[in-house]
C-alpha cells in the first residue's frame, strides 16, 4: 500500500485528487491540508506527498516532509532542477496541475520506488533556451556570484586571482548566455534561474 498525503490550499483541487487516486486501490490518501503541518506529516509516514502551488523553488519550501517520502510538485511554473537534483531527497516529480488520472497514479507509484518523474516542459528548458543561454561554467558562475555582491571587475580579479581582462572575458560571456546587457539584468536572472543562491 503507498500511503500519500495531499497538501493542497484548494479545497476542489485536494478533492479531485483524492477520488483519481482512489481508484487505484494500492494508494491510500492518509491526510489531507490545505498547508504544511509538520506533526501531520511526521505522524503519518507517508510514502509520497503531493502538494500543490504556483511555483516552488527550493526543497526548503516544503517544511516537514519526511525524508523517506516521495514530493510530487503540482505547479505550472517550471521547477529548479539545479536544487532538487544537490537536495538530499532522493524521489521526487513535478507534473503540471492538469494532469491526467493515469499519469497522478503512475507519478504516486514511480516515486514510492524512489524515482524521479516529471513533465519535460516543466523540469528542464526548451531547447531555444538552452542554445540562447547555456550552462554556466563554474568560474563563470563564481563571478557572477560576486557580481551580485557588488564588486567591480578590478575587486573580482582580486578575489579570484585572475587578470582584469579576463574577469571583463566571463562577464561578457555571463551576458551572452544569460540574454542580459548589464550587471543588474545578469544578477537577476542568475538569481531567477538558480545561479546564484541567497
Amino acid at each position: 500500500m503507498i500511503r500519500v498525503v495531499l497538501v493542497v490550499p484548494s479545497p476542489a483541487l485536494r478533492a479531485g485528487l483524492s477520488a483519481l487516486l482512489s481508484s487505484d486501490d494500492q494508494i491510500k490518501i492518509i491526510g489531507e491540508r490545505n498547508g504544511w503541518s509538520d506533526s501531520l506529516l511526521e505522524q503519518n509516514e507517508a510514502d509520497v506527498v503531493i502538494a500543490a502551488s504556483a511555483s516552488f523553488t527550493f526543497p526548503d519550501d516544503l517544511p516537514g516532509a519526511p525524508e523517506s517520502a516521495g514530493i510530487l510538485l503540482l505547479s505550472d511554473e517550471p521547477l529548479n532542477i539545479r536544487a532538487w537534483t544537490r537536495a538530499s531527497r532522493q524521489a521526487w516529480g513535478i507534473l503540471p496541475l492538469d494532469s491526467s488520472a493515469e499519469e497522478l497514479i503512475t507519478a504516486v507509484h514511480a516515486l514510492s520506488e524512489g524515482l524521479i518523474v516529471g513533465a519535460s516542459a516543466l523540469m528542464f528548458p526548451s531547447e531555444e533556451e538552452t542554445s540562447a543561454r547555456g550552462p554556466l561554467t563554474d568560474r563563470e558562475a563564481e563571478v557572477l556570484a560576486l557580481l551580485a555582491e557588488g564588486l567591480a571587475n578590478k575587486q573580482i580579479a582580486a578575489a579570484l586571482g585572475i587578470s582584469e581582462h579576463t574577469v571583463k572575458f566571463h562577464v561578457s560571456s555571463i551576458y551572452s548566455k544569460l540574454n542580459v546587457t548589464n550587471r543588474t539584468e545578469a544578477v537577476r536572472e542568475g538569481l531567477r534561474s538558480g545561479w546564484i543562491a541567497l
